[in-house]
């Protein structure tokens, strides 16, 4: 029996419940409303993987029903599953926690149909808040459909948090040259996902960027004179530039105002008592308009006083704050000059994550959320066991350093470019970690992701996946930055010290793996669910990508040699094949976000290849 993430108290028993035309899903009657959403998640899941149809019901009990209700004497998050040959029953110590008894019956339906093992099941979380943090901005913005998909997941997997990164991808009503060449989130489908969160217990958290990271606000006509480095607008894009630069100059007041009005605008939109202003990577604070102050105070003293008018702002008007660590963390000597209520959110995502920052807050006095990575940014396929490692140890850290709860996060970077398949798994690395100690290794873990969320009766879905992207040579990373240095007239030495940082000797070899691989993925599609097949075409692009730019990587010490010149002909024209399949795959679960800003990328290697 799989069961993500794994119960604290499971005692198997013999025998097993069959259903049938006459079981009912029972609420008792002093059942609260929401658990209606739950009896229908039960109903849905009976219907598909026991292909049965089962009604719902209030109130009367009967032998062979599955019965949902209330139990006081469980803590909050504490639930029981119990299932015998006369029916189940499922309690818990609220609405929340009777949600998260459905999801483990579901995944127990999901496995045996109809026939369902009998099986007592005491559970409850180590850490309070579990939750996943979705980059919107940098490339992928998710349609509404697709986020309610990303609820539905957290939901299974019993997390209780999700909060979406924007910067300038949300529909702010006076600031049009924020979003109009974008394709935001709006005021409307906010509401309707919070909504839909709140239903399945989970709490959308407004997260914006409010001091870093400001690219689009800040480069606007508008807004320029709020930008710590003069001379903001009319450059052409750049990820990284976007990535590096736009922080907020402190000393123009005006700043300050119109960042409270955001954050005023899209706080109405939730219904939670959070809200995370981000106020990371500052990295310009004092080296432009600001640089008199910063010499007079020092930059800690800049963005604490910066930071803590906008955690006064959020606490006036009953507010928790939250917000990221890495810049308080290395002035810990002023978080005492934080306000108790403030959460704030320590990052790693290495493989070997030490707990340096961690430690650091702690003893500074913080209340933290740890927040390690799915490890899909920059990459067509995201690094499963990396990310695995991550998870692993950053939820460590929250044990040791009793952290209020884990934010598990998903990055875009240089524009988001791996599909969201592909962060599942590290969302469940998250959701288990966070859960509770009992976490199978790596090789087991990925197996059971593979047979529970994938259909995957193999068990080899999820580290094919990592196989894949251990084959990369020349990364998208690199990729972007040379295009970006060459258009920019930087350095030829530079450049050629970045291209050489990936080594192109070991294409042939790696590329000869992903041929094999693609058979690998043929036969393993034979062993999914039919209902999970989809998934080949999104993992079939991104194998040929990480081929493709490997052997792009390859041709570039080569340009202008005329009997390659046919090769680079030929690769301009998968490139610009592959990119089409890419874009239909982009488009069905996603606005159109980054993905010009992709193609241009394509489009420009291409352009090199024919032209050498």
């Amino acid at each position: 029996m799989i069961l993500l993430p794994v119960p604290r108290q499971v005692e198997e028993k013999d025998g097993a419940l069959m259903l049938g035309m006459d079981t009912m899903i029972v609420m008792e009657s002093g059942c609260p409303q929401g658990a209606y959403t739950y009896a229908k998640q039960l109903a849905g899941e009976a219907k598909v993987y026991g292909g049965l149809s089962l009604e719902i019901g209030r109130g009367n009990w009967q032998e062979g029903d599955i019965l949902l209700g209330m139990d006081a004497s469980l803590r909050k998050q504490q639930y029981t599953l119990k299932i015998t040959q006369e029916g189940a029953c499922l309690r818990g110590g609220s609405l929340q926690a009777l949600g998260y008894a459905v999801q483990t019956l579901r995944q127990i339906l999901r496995q045996y149909g109809g026939l369902l093992p009998c099986v007592e099941i005491v559970d409850e979380p180590d850490l309070p808040d579990r939750g996943f943090y979705h980059d919107a901005t940098r490339g992928r913005v998710q349609t509404l459909d697709n986020l309610k998909r990303l609820a539905d997941t957290l939901c299974f997997y019993k997390m209780n948090q999700l909060q979406l990164y924007v910067e300038h991808t949300h529909l702010y009503r006076n600031l049009t040259e924020l979003w109009r060449d974008d394709t935001p989130l709006t005021a409307a489908e906010i509401l309707e996902l919070d909504q839909y969160c709140y239903d399945r217990g989970i709490e959308l958290v407004p997260s914006i960027a409010t001091f870093g990271h400001l690219y689009k606000l800040l480069s606007s006509r508008s807004c320029e004179q709020l930008c710590e480095l003069p001379d903001s607008t009319g450059k052409a894009f750049s990820f990284k530039d976007r990535m590096d630069h736009h922080t907020v100059n402190v000393s123009n007041p005006d700043a300050m105002a119109l960042i409270k009005d955001m954050i005023q605008e899209y706080m109405d939109l939730f219904r939670t008592d959070k809200f995370n202003i981000c106020a990371d990577e500052t990295f310009d604070l004092g080296k432009g308009r600001s640089a008199a102050m910063a010499g007079e105070k020092g930059t800690g003293v800049l963005y604490l006083e910066y930071v803590k008018g906008l955690f006064d702002f959020l606490i006036e008007r009953g507010k928790v704050p939250m917000f990221w660590g890495d810049i308080i963390s290395g002035h810990p000597e002023l978080y005492e000059q934080i306000p108790e209520q403030v959460l704030c959110l320590t990052w790693g995502y290495s493989e070997n994550q030490s707990d340096r920052e961690a430690k650091i807050l702690y003893e500074a006095g913080a209340r933290q959320y740890l927040c390690p990575g799915t490890r899909g940014w920059n990459t067509w396929l995201n690094m499963m066991w990396g990310s695995y490692e991550n998870v692993r140890k950053m939820c460590s850290y929250a044990r040791q350093y009793k952290a209020v709860g884990v934010l598990n996060t998903d990055w875009g970077d240089f524009g988001h470019i791996n599909h969201p398949l592909f962060s599942i798994p590290g969302l469940i690395y998250g959701a288990v970690f966070s859960w509770g100690e009992k976490v199978p290794d790596y090789e087991e873990l990925s197996r059971q992701i593979s047979v529970l969320e994938f259909g995957d009766t193999s068990g080899r879905l999820v580290d094919f996946w990592d196989q894949v992207n251990r084959q990369t040579a020349f990364s998208w990373h690199h990729a972007v930055i040379l295009k970006e240095w060459a258009t920019q007239g930087v350095d030829q030495e530079q450049i050629r010290k970045l291209y050489e940082e990936e080594d192109m000797s070991k294409v042939p070899e790696r590329n000869g793996r992903l041929e094999e691989l693609e058979v690998e993925l043929r036969r393993i599609s034979r062993s999914l669910d039919t209902r999970a097949r989809g998934l080949v075409q999104p993992t079939h692009v991104s194998i040929e990508m990480v081929l493709l730019w490997n052997e792009v990587g390859a041709q570039l010490p080569h340009l202008g040699e005329q009997d390659r010149r046919q090769q680079r002909l030929a690769l301009a024209s998968r490139l610009e094949r592959c990119l089409h399949h890419y874009q239909e795959l982009w488009r069905a679960n996603s606005k159109e976000g980054d993905l010009g800003k992709i193609t241009d990328v394509f489009c420009w290697y291409a352009d090199v290849l024919r032209k050498a």
